[in-house]
């Protein structure tokens, strides 16, 4: 009588067959910025309010500009409860579901409930494009 797999074969099986799948993915030149600028173009730098920022939620990220040409990139996704952020105001992130808020110079919490920052994002300022790295 044959023997099943065991959970540590099918785990190394998954990891080999996605270590696989994923040749090619990611990288220098990756992505749309094929010319080794980044990654997909979030935003000019002008669409980004000095002081302020600008939320994409398609991609759970947002970019703030806390001084001229300071551009800061966190995850939208709220520490506390996983919802998404919804405003940047008087210097903040502000998420809608609990009132957390989160400082636009570094993901710092302000107000909790949240305990933890928001996890900062990588991204590229090349002339006046921002693009999520």
């Amino acid at each position: 009588m044959r023997q099943g797999a065991t959970r540590r074969t099918v785990v190394t099986t998954g990891a080999v067959a996605l270590a696989g799948a994923c040749i090619g993915c990611g990288g220098n030149g990756g992505g749309s910025g094929g010319d080794g600028s980044g990654g997909e173009e979030l935003a000019k730098t002008s669409d980004i309010p000095e002081g302020g920022g600008k939320i994409f939620t398609d991609r759970k990220v947002v970019v703030t500009q806390p001084g001229k040409g300071d551009f800061k990139a966190f995850s939208a996704v709220c520490t506390h409860m996983g919802c998404t952020v919804a405003t940047v105001a008087d210097g903040t992130i502000d998420c809608p579901c609990h009132g957390s808020r989160f400082r636009i110079a570094d993901g710092a919490v302000a107000q909790g409930p949240a305990t933890k920052p928001l996890p900062p994002e990588t991204i590229t300022v090349k002339g006046n494009s921002i693009r999520l790295a």
